[in-house]
């Protein structure tokens, strides 16, 4: 009960700090030739009690508090003690007081980490990250307290969910809000820069650093919530476009293409416009996806579907954002004639224009597949679906000229140039079209669009590996990148043409046979550990090149809450994986059996590690690229 009380104070005089703040900001703002310390101490005091707030909701979790709401709803005794710590945040409340704790953290490095900036920016980013870090203390405090009384104290919590019981899923929410928050100090900066008229060339190679470091955490925070949907919801695969993997894409998207931008206008006074936009749309989406999980409304495996009037306060909060945003846009942002002129159609610029609108092009089906089901359901009260097909007949043809795009646009000069190397670089186009027509036809998997999709990925996966020898050290962070692009497209392509699927019901002693395959069903044991008990079956699975391998899958069945949930088993080597789970065929003794075979799912989460070091060797290099 003590952890509680002085977490829910600590909150509260945390919002009165932001009070502080504004009030001090605004005062500093008329005589602003140095920045006042108070408004840093301010700053850090604000931080710590965030801080503090937050430790006692942990420690709540690992002590077993029950007498707190949250610590009931969602921990029991008998859990480990990682998975309690991890419980912190594998909630609403939680979830949405670690937003809060890296809010304040990012402001406050942002003033330690801009001496040089100018007085009046600094306290103008100030106060708009301060607007939103009210947002969510109110929101918090009025909605979503996580330090809420319960008497009598209850003897025992109600769990987690199991399928949250896991290491991935344990570091990818802060990984993936360390991203997500981090689009919070572009969007407060942008709006600083542009009522103070200071987008330029410094300003760019100033937030260049924030934009990196937000986009490779929501990088890794993705992979990992990829991986764990891969081994742990038995799905078999690495991306099933459900609404919550749609909302963490969609900003990385619109960071993406910020990113670039970003690039263009360290170079150039352009593109200013699109980077205001952009940061603007980064965050917003940002939002958007904590409003979509936070209300409820999105039918998902990993939604919090919660009270729809915390979703109401999260839209009211975030238009509140947007109408702020568009006011200083329209009201503050001057275009620089340089804007207007036109570039050489052969140039870097225009090779970063055209990635820009075919990045939108994706964010726009993303967000239309995302959201249409959501409009549909409240106009007409019909619900639909929107599955893979639909993004994969919309996105694949585009990707084609974009990964094209990818290849050419990097070896072009700034304002205007001419293609150099066109001799190998046509050599390396037929090249890749004969890779790809060959595998193909080896395959049996002859199809056009196949064809010429997997020559686009080979072309751009030949000229990133060959700029490694020919420029060595020129560009490396945007080689290691576009080549871990082009290794995922290629990795991702052979994974979704070359996968095989068995599903079958078997008894224990039983066997399945095709040309190809020969499951049989080995036995079964059961073992006991602290919080669940498993079933573990046993099977031998043999190729047709006569090579046998065993595999044992699982179900565990979770005392608190009593739940069933089943647990792949996967053995992973260069090549390939080979993934199997079961599920009890009920009032029977069959059990339901899936096995696959998933080409290069190694490669996809490998490539994904190149793409964020590709951004990591960016950030800490010295001297701009």
């Amino acid at each position: 009960m003590l952890l509680s009380v002085i977490g829910h104070y600590s909150l509260i005089l945390g919002l009165c700090f932001s009070l502080i703040i504004i009030f001090l900001s605004i005062k500093n703002f008329k005589n602003s030739e140095y920045l006042n310390t108070k408004i840093l101490f301010s700053s850090f005091f604000q931080l710590i009690l965030v801080s503090l707030s937050f430790l006692c909701l942990v420690f709540s979790f690992v002590f077993s508090d029950f007498s707190n709401e949250t610590v009931f709803n969602n921990s029991h005794s008998t859990k480990p003690l990682f998975y309690k710590i991890s419980g912190t945040w594998g909630n609403h409340e939680g979830s949405l007081l670690l937003w809060l704790l890296v809010l304040t953290l990012f402001i406050s490095l942002f003033l330690i980490k801009t001496k040089k900036q100018p007085v009046k920016y600094k306290i103008l980013t100030l106060l708009f990250q301060q607007i939103i870090i009210i947002g969510f203390f109110v929101f918090l405090i009025q909605t979503s307290n996580p330090f809420n009384y319960l008497y009598p104290t209850p003897d025992e919590g109600l769990g987690l969910n199991p399928i949250l019981q896991d290491p991935a899923l344990a570091i990818h929410p802060p990984i993936l809000y360390l991203g997500y928050v981090g689009s919070s100090i572009i969007f407060s900066s942008a709006l600083a820069a542009t009522c103070l008229n200071m987008i330029s060339k410094k300003w760019a190679t100033h937030i260049k650093k924030w934009v990196l470091i937000s986009w490779v955490f929501l990088t890794l925070g993705i992979m990992l919530g990829s991986i764990w949907a891969y081994y742990e919801l038995g799905w078999g695969g690495f991306w099933f476009w459900d609404p919550v993997e749609n909302v963490s894409l969609m900003p990385w998207l619109a960071l993406t293409t910020l990113l670039h931008c970003i690039l263009v206008l360290e170079k150039k006074q352009v593109l200013t416009s699109w980077v205001i936009i952009l940061s603007i749309s980064t965050f917003t989406l940002s939002m958007c996806g904590t409003f979509l999980v936070r209300s409820g409304i999105l039918n998902s495996v990993h939604t919090f579907a919660n009270d729809p009037g915390r979703g109401l306060f999260i839209l009211v909060f975030l238009f509140s954002l947007i109408l702020i945003s568009l006011f200083v846009f329209f009201f503050f942002h001057k275009s620089t004639q340089n804007e207007l002129n036109n570039f050489s159609w052969l140039s870097k610029e225009t090779s970063i224009i055209i990635n820009n609108w075919f990045m939108m092009y994706f964010l726009s089906v993303v967000l239309i597949g995302t959201v249409y089901p959501i409009f549909l359901d409240v106009l007409s009260s019909q619900k639909v679906s929107v599955g893979p097909p639909f993004y994969h007949k919309l996105i694949v043809p585009f990707l084609i000229p974009f990964l094209l795009a990818m290849a050419i646009g990097p070896k072009l000069k700034w304002v205007k140039s001419n293609l150099e190397d066109k001799l190998s670089m046509i050599l390396l186009l037929i090249i890749s079209v004969l890779i790809s027509f060959f595998i193909l036809k080896i395959f049996e998997a002859n199809f056009l669009i196949n064809t010429i999709l997997i020559s686009s990925a080979t072309y751009l996966f030949f000229i990133t590996f060959r700029d490694f020898f020919i420029k060595k050290f020129n560009n490396i962070s945007q080689n290691i990148a576009h080549f871990g692009f082009s290794l995922l497209i290629l990795s991702i392509l052979f994974n979704s043409l070359f996968s095989s699927e068995i599903t079958t019901n078997l008894k224990v002693g039983e066997t399945f046979d095709d040309s190809k395959t020969k499951i049989f069903f080995k036995s079964i044991k059961q073992k006991e550990e602290k919080n669940f008990k498993s079933i573990i079956a046993n099977f031998n699975i043999e190729n047709s090149m006569g090579i046998t391998e065993n595999l044992s899958p699982e179900l565990r069945i979770y005392n608190q809450p009593n739940i069933v949930t089943s647990e792949a088993d996967i053995k992973t080597t260069m090549i390939s994986d080979k993934f199997i789970v079961i599920n009890v065929v009920q009032n029977q003794d069959y059990f339901n059996v899936r096995y696959q075979v998933k080409p290069f799912m190694l490669w996809i989460w490998l490539s994904v590690l190149l793409i964020s070091f590709g951004g990591l060797v960016s950030l800490f290099k010295k001297n701009y690229e």
